[in-house]
């Protein structure tokens, strides 16, 4: 299994050797390092945790530079992920640098991001609800839901499409295709769209 953390850029296009235009969202990927292991006998579960984006040692807690003595760098940022039962965490160590030279173009891989926060929001822009007529006693009622009373147990059901707050929700998106690789500036061109404002942190492994 391979996994990265890295930053949203911005997004772009390419073309490719026959004339084919194509979506790029631009990512820094690391460096990361792996800063701690869990495993089944102690935790319960396998997962390893990666460190992203160095600081300064003034920037984190005494507990965080403790935690992070034995990779002997100051992340600011520390996400995990679950690894497969088939696969033995002893595969990584920790203090392991993590680059993009471990992906190569043409891949596929899956991307976590939280998407933008878009705060409340009535039920034609979160719902796409087509609102009331413009005219005939409808006077400031276009985008209204409606009637939302239950006839029979006097109450709104949960899961009743309403306004509310829209956006800051956490997306995957499957098998996005690497198209290019550039190593010497920590970056991946990945085919697509992701989630989120430039600057999201993006969780990133290769799809099974």
């Amino acid at each position: 299994m391979k996994y990265i953390l890295g930053k949203k850029l911005n997004m772009t296009q390419i073309f490719s050797p026959t004339g084919r235009l194509i979506p790029i969202t631009r990512v820094q990927a690391g460096p990361c390092y792996v800063t701690q292991i869990k495993s089944s006998a102690k935790e319960g579960y396998q997962a390893i945790q990666l460190g992203f984006g160095e600081t300064a040692a003034t920037r984190i807690s005494k507990p965080e530079r403790g935690h992070l003595k034995k990779c002997s760098k100051n992340l600011n940022t520390l996400r995990e992920f679950r690894i497969p039962k088939g696969i033995k965490e002893q595969a990584f160590q920790v203090g392991e640098k993590i680059t993009v030279d471990m992906f190569i173009a043409g891949e596929k891989v899956k991307v976590t991001s939280v998407s933008k926060g878009k705060g409340f929001q009535g039920v034609v822009r979160r719902h796409g609800f087509h609102g009331h007529p413009a005219t005939h006693g409808h006077k400031d009622q276009s985008r209204m839901p409606g009637s939302i009373g239950a006839t029979d147990a006097q109450r709104v059901f949960l899961g009743k499409r309403m306004g509310g707050h829209m956006g800051f929700t956490q997306i995957t998106v499957q098998n996005l295709e690497i198209i290019k690789i550039e190593p010497e500036k920590n970056e991946l061109f990945l085919k697509g769209a992701i989630a989120g404002p430039r600057g999201t942190l993006l969780k990133i492994k290769n799809s099974v």
